[in-house]
């Protein structure tokens, strides 16, 4: 059937935006590979964000792949129903009835929970899926089994086996299934094939309505909420929780990071009307114990089943610790800590989970003389969380930051959250056509900064590579840094430039 435009333009899914598929050309940067930034010493590695398959053939079957889901609704525009996936799941068998899940909302801080959940679960040999958005680099990062994205060979067997059942559900309905809900139901049947024996589940927007809602979590976790999307949402942290609150399931066990008070009214509310018993962070679990480490971070928590202490968590900041805490609470409730299972979980599988968790492009570092740390905050709460996390733990003298934010985020409170730390700016743009164009920026950040402390670089290669000489104008050792930050799509780009050196 013919595509309708959508009644309903949408603002971005809380994380997903920054990562759609097509790219603007003129600023397509990265794959022109016009030029090699100087990485002096360390560029990003890991496969938990992997680059294009090295088989030509494979890559070429991963595009055509990502070409058809970007000829879907994009994930800037949504249809606030389940109706759709929930008759993609009906064709395919209820594959998300096949294993337990952990479901997870909130403002910030979602994906990293979503690996230390991930984490400790397979710590305990537990064989896990987990779906997050948006990728950093390379579509297939959104599909985890057993820690690790999928290769990029079996995202397009999984994309080729639900694609007869997707276009059955696009001819009886009356708009397609959109980008994030063909995905959607990509993970839930790559879990049911894997199999897996426990899915971690980020939600994409909300929770009511979202496409990832058509599980019934025994696991609701719910990460600090604060105002993003407003137009979508609501305005208050309230009316945001409302919609939020939608992942909550009868009888669930709900793990409740600090909220602001109206916000946690409602999650409270809302655990009434459907018989869930509710951990919240400060009453039944919490932080005892925090201290800043080389590479990271010393906790002592308190969980649902008792204390963990000497901690380890390889991640920068106070949020993190936070995250942490809230994964654990949420693990401990999976396995019936706190009610069927009396004391705490294994410490030892608990320190060596944690030890091994990573979360690209949250703090991370991805060179060093001068160091340059990405991190992909893109809303004021978050970049107020940064801010805190990069005072904390580097201490640098002279701190300059590369930024680039999509056109319809809150720009200007992302510009003021890192104005005290920041010495100097530079404004630019990343290859994504959300991107918010340089001029705008600049005047925005002149607003803010002043003029004296704006630099002006429309090409992303071009202002890193000014920041790091601003950088490197200080003494080698007096510990001057460089940022890169306003979107996820702005750190993606980074770590593919960086890594080129």
């Amino acid at each position: 059937m013919t595509e309708q435009p959508d009644p309903r333009e949408a603002d971005d899914f809380d994380d997903i935006v920054e990562a759609e598929t097509t790219r603007d050309p003129d600023l397509a940067v990265i794959e022109a590979g016009s030029r090699t930034l100087r990485t002096h010493g360390g560029a990003p590695q890991g496969e938990a964000v992997p680059g294009r398959p090295a088989d030509p053939e494979v890559d070429a079957a991963l595009r055509a792949v990502e070409t058809e889901l970007a000829g879907r609704w994009g994930e800037t525009k949504l249809e606030p129903s389940v109706r759709r996936i929930a008759a993609l799941m009906d064709v395919l068998g209820e594959p998300q009835r096949a294993y337990p899940t952990i479901h997870i909302t909130g403002t910030n801080g979602k994906t990293s929970t979503a690996r230390m959940i991930e984490a400790l679960l397979g710590a305990f040999e537990l064989r896990t899926g987990r779906y997050t958005s948006p990728h950093v680099q390379s579509i297939t990062e959104r599909i985890s089994l057993d820690g690790l994205p999928i290769s990029a060979e079996r995202f397009v067997e999984t994309y080729d086996d639900i694609k007869p059942y997707v276009e059955m559900v696009d001819a009886r309905e009356e708009f397609r299934l959109s980008f994030f809900e063909v995905l959607t139901g990509m993970a839930y049947a790559a879990f049911a094939d894997a199999p897996v024996d426990v899915a971690v589940i980020e939600v994409g927007m909300g929770g009511s309505w979202d496409a990832t809602n058509v599980i019934d979590a025994g696991v609701a976790v719910v990460t600090p909420i604060d105002l993003d999307h407003t137009d979508r949402l609501g305005n208050t942290p309230a009316e945001i929780a409302v919609e939020k609150s939608g992942i909550i399931k009868q009888g669930a066990t709900v793990i409740l990071a600090q909220q602001p008070v109206d916000a946690a009214q409602v999650m409270l509310k809302k655990a009434v009307e459907t018989d869930a018993t509710v951990a919240r962070e400060g009453m039944e679990f919490g932080i005892v114990r925090r201290e800043v480490a080389v590479g990271g971070q010393l906790l002592t928590l308190r969980g649902l089943g008792g204390e963990y202490e000497d901690v380890f968590l390889p991640l920068y900041g106070a949020h993190q610790a936070h995250n942490a805490l809230v994964a654990l609470a949420a693990v401990e409730a999976f396995f019936g800590v706190g009610s069927q299972q009396p004391g705490p979980l294994d410490i030892d599988t608990v320190r060596k989970a944690f030890a091994a968790v990573v979360s690209p492009g949250r703090l991370e570092v991805v060179r060093r003389s001068p160091t340059v740390v990405l991190d992909a905050a893109h809303n004021p709460a978050g970049a107020r969380a940064t801010a805190d996390g990069l005072t904390e733990a580097f201490g640098f003298s002279r701190l300059i930051g590369v930024i680039a934010a999509s056109a319809d985020k809150d720009v200007k409170g992302v510009l003021e959250a890192f104005e005290p730390v920041l010495a100097e700016v530079v404004v630019t743009a990343n290859t994504s056509m959300r991107s918010m164009d340089v001029d705008e920026l600049a005047a925005l950040a002149v607003e803010v900064f002043g003029d004296d402390r704006v630099v002006v670089e429309p090409r992303l290669d071009d202002a890193i590579e000014a920041a790091i000489t601003l950088a490197e104008e200080e003494d080698e050792y007096a510990g001057a840094g460089v940022l890169v930050t306003g979107s996820v799509f702005t750190v993606g780009d980074a770590r593919l430039l960086l890594k080129r050196g």
